[in-house]
């Protein structure tokens, strides 16, 4: 029988790719979600019957225990960029990461661990802080897993370019917190790429930093992507002091709400974050210890940004045909 692996968060913009991955390795896949219904479409990456999506709540014990039950090695991709509910950072990144080391460990199955770049005990960012803390508890019960820190993770449903991408639609301007922050974008399948080698026993325990082949301030990677979507908008860079009243005013619109305002705009976590580079470590493993060659941000932005083009996929057609000669 084929080996069986449980991606917890596998229907998330990593954990799908990673899914997709581990299917066409031939492995069986259990998608362990909170919302299995909204998670089927995690069923045609594979054969019918080799990817199924189940329900699980990295918060329960039992949950987990369930989920784990008889696989061969798990995967973790759960994370949270906002605080909401019951998903708290330390509940989700922290806590969440120490149950399924824990119940992967008394099960001996093989974990790949999926953290971020910036991960620091002693961050000033709650974020930051219980992704350090979730790998150090995943070290604790489990110190042969494999521990992937991405920088900013570009891709078709990513968050960042399709986000700055939509604002042009509405806006002349674009506002940057952190115009000048320094980040090494990742393309979502080279770290897919990466957490499959681990599963598969072709990475060595340890840590390793994923980062794409360029370095760009914040500021830079908007003009490359204003590039690809051609259009022209100002780009302003806001103060971290504006940035940081500016944040801590949504943050207590959203818990004056109980937060049926969610503040997916700006938190204050957020902005201490964007205060820090978010780059590969010189002394790091990475891609090249895996021998995995990174996508260029060139090579992928325009099979997924068109759709913000003015004219969409028809951009290229009209310029082309304004040199026509008649």
């Amino acid at each position: 029988m084929s080996k069986l692996v449980t991606i917890f968060g596998g229907s998330g913009f990593v954990g799908r790719y990673i899914a997709r991955r581990m299917a066409a390795e031939g492995w069986r896949v259990r998608v362990a979600v909170r919302r299995p219904n909204e998670a089927m479409f995690v069923r045609t990456y594979g054969a019918v019957g080799q990817v199924d999506p189940i329900l699980c709540n990295i918060r329960d014990d039992a949950s987990v225990a369930s989920a784990m039950h008889g696989v061969d090695a798990v995967v973790n991709c759960v994370g949270v960029l906002n605080e909401l509910g019951k998903n708290a950072f330390d509940a989700v990144q922290a806590d969440g990461a120490e149950r399924i080391a824990r119940l992967a460990a008394s099960n001996d199955v093989d974990m790949v661990h999926i953290s971020a770049i910036g991960a620091d005990l002693e961050s000033d960012s709650e974020y930051a802080r219980t992704k350090a803390q979730g790998e150090a508890n995943v070290l604790q019960h489990m110190p042969g897993a494999v521990i992937l820190r991405p920088s900013i993770i570009f891709g078709t449903e990513d968050q960042f370019f399709n986000r700055f991408a939509g604002m042009t639609r509405m806006s002349p301007f674009l506002p940057l917190v952190g115009a000048d922050t320094k980040f090494q974008p990742v393309y979502v399948d080279d770290v897919a790429q990466a957490a499959v080698q681990g599963v598969l026993g072709k990475a060595s325990a340890g840590v390793y930093e994923l980062g794409g082949p360029e370095v760009k301030s914040f500021r830079g990677l908007m003009q490359q992507m204003l590039e690809v979507i051609h259009r022209r908008r100002i780009i302003i860079g806001m103060p971290f002091l504006a940035a940081k009243i500016m944040a801590g005013v949504l943050d207590i619109v959203k818990f004056v709400s109980f937060q049926l305002f969610p503040n997916n705009i700006l938190t204050r976590d957020q902005v201490r974050n964007l205060r820090r580079d978010n780059v590969v470590a010189e002394d790091a493993k990475g891609f090249v210890d895996l021998g995995i060659e990174p996508a260029t941000l060139d090579s992928i932005l325009p099979e997924y940004l068109w759709k913000f083009r003015p004219s969409g996929q028809y951009d290229d057609i009209q310029n082309s045909a304004k040199n026509l000669r008649i």
